[in-house]
């Protein structure tokens, strides 16, 4: 069997999986199963520029997809009334002011000599920088934080159209990127790991407290739909066209509605997919792409080629990155809602990690197929899990102590099949399902 005839196999079975579950539970779940899965397979295609292309081991994706998300609620949700003049300006200002004391710091640091007079002045700099912001920062977001706090407290976004949101949300990640990978970088890949992790930490807990930004656990909701592609279920519910057109297919209003949105939200997420996948295939084939793998390969070698080995671990880092915050945008605009504690490493890191291993590391089409599947699976392992359980234990009695233990089992199914499969793939086919060439 060729490899194109058993790649093409392979992504028929999953998809065949995905009608299956269609035909035998529901097609709002297949659908719902099918958009997670183009979502997760965009973040899947990130983490393979960076870990497939250039060996880069991130932790932290969960940060960038968070940012991405972060980025909806600053770009298409309207601003809060009043919250601008109240402390909106405030706020800029006293983050210009913060930025504005680290830019001295490093100024003191670079044009003083080494010496006790450098240090004291770097103290001196950053404690009166951090006195004037904080001087500025706290009354600013006391004042955006107490406007209709049930309902608001933060300053809003821009009220722009969402699908301008997910490039926002892109260059906020690659942003942000950026900045770190400025600095971490330069570590060996296991301080590196520990570094990314640690700073998507640092950037859910800001989500999460900092109630002025995007209202911290009290949660954003009613984000706007990429209209006219997606509709609302309730317009389309009153369109006589659209009841028409839902009678002769069979469908109740109600249903034909939820799977007509969703629909639409598949056909934008399968046009960004093949865009990047379309980018990422090309960036593999050309010049920079085979460098990007002879750097992997062989760091020491590149940089004695004269290759700058740091410079282009940032670039291919920052647009990983970019792709992960691309990904975190049009996961929130499918949800409706920002909730920073939903972002957990478990599943907007760790799970996308076993996505690319699965499918195969450096091989883009590989990263999008382990995503379809590992996702599939993530949903449907557990309700399958509780019917074995059920079907091993019909014999019980009522009561029994071993077919209690066994139900409640039935909840750690998931995480139990991603070991069992990541263990077999990596003991039968350690490169992937589809391996790079």
């Amino acid at each position: 069997m060729t490899d194109s005839v058993k790649n093409t196999l392979l992504f028929a079975i999953v998809g065949g999986l995905i009608l299956l579950t269609g035909f035998t539970q529901s097609w709002n779940t297949a659908i719902l199963i099918l958009n997670m899965g183009l979502i997760s397979a965009i973040m899947a295609i990130g983490v393979n520029l960076q870990w497939g292309f250039a060996g880069l081991f991130n932790v932290g994706v969960m940060g960038f997809v968070a940012l991405g998300g972060l980025a909806v609620v600053l770009v298409s949700t309207p601003p809060t009334p009043g919250a601008w003049a109240a402390g909106g300006y405030g706020i800029v200002l006293s983050l210009l002011l913060g930025a504005a004391t680290v830019v001295a710091a490093v100024l003191v640091a670079t044009k003083l000599p080494k010496g006790s007079v450098q240090t004291l002045t770097i103290i001196a700099v950053l404690v009166v920088g951090f006195f004037v912001y904080r001087a500025v920062f706290d009354p600013s977001i006391a004042a955006v934080e107490a406007i209709d706090p049930a309902i608001a407290g933060n300053i809003g976004g821009l009220n722009l159209p969402v699908l301008l949101a997910w490039p926002a949300g892109g260059l906020l990640a690659a942003g942000a990127a950026w900045l770190i990978g400025k600095t971490a970088l330069g570590l060996r890949s296991d301080y590196l790991a520990i570094a990314t992790l640690g700073i998507a930490e640092i950037i859910i807990a800001v989500m999460k407290n900092e109630d002025w930004l995007a209202r911290g656990v009290k949660n954003v909701y009613g984000i706007p739909r990429p209209s006219p592609v997606v509709g609302y279920e309730v317009d389309l519910q009153n369109d006589p066209a659209f009841l028409a057109r839902a009678e002769w297919l069979g469908l109740d209003p109600v249903t034909a509605s939820t799977l007509s949105v969703k629909l639409g939200y598949s056909l934008l997420f399968m046009i960004v997919l093949l865009v990047l996948l379309w980018m990422a295939q090309m960036a593999l084939k050309s010049p920079w792409g085979r460098m990007m793998r002879a750097i992997r390969d062989n760091e020491v070698a590149a940089e004695a080629m004269g290759k700058d080995v740091t410079r282009r671990h940032l670039q291919i880092f920052v647009l990983g990155s970019a792709v992960c915050g691309i990904a975190g945008a049009m996961m929130t605009t499918l949800d409706g809602q920002l909730t920073p504690s939903a972002y957990q490493p478990l599943r907007f890191t760790f799970l996308v990690w076993v996505m690319v291993i699965v499918g195969g590391s450096g091989n883009n089409f590989g990263a999008v197929l382990g995503a379809f599947l590992i996702w599939f699976l993530w949903v449907q392992v557990e309700p399958i899990g509780l019917w074995l359980m059920n079907v091993i234990t019909a014999g019980l009695p009522d009561g029994s102590a071993l077919k209690a233990h066994l139900l409640d089992s039935a909840a750690h199914m998931r995480l139990f099949t991603m070991g069992l499969i990541l263990l077999i793939v990596l003991r039968f086919s350690p490169r992937g399902l589809i391996p790079e060439k």
